[in-house]
């Protein structure tokens, strides 16, 4: 019975452990939405001027981010 106490409590505590990463996360992801929306800018704005190089270069440095 104490076995199976003390189970119930342990996977109580590490699932409001784990709880506490969500924050972190989402502001992980923000940031990467954010830097890729400059970077998606930045590239169609180089595609705007006729810089086709630089802005496959600056577009491919968007997608990056969402593979990592």
């Amino acid at each position: 019975m104490k076995n199976i106490i003390l189970s119930i409590v342990f996977v109580m505590f590490t699932s409001a452990v784990f709880a506490g990463s969500c924050p972190m996360m989402a502001k992980n992801i923000d940031a990467k939405i954010e830097e890729a929306q400059k970077l998606r800018d930045a590239g169609m704005k180089a595609h705007e001027s006729g810089d086709h190089a630089k802005s496959e270069e600056l577009l491919n440095q968007a997608l990056e981010l969402f593979k990592s």
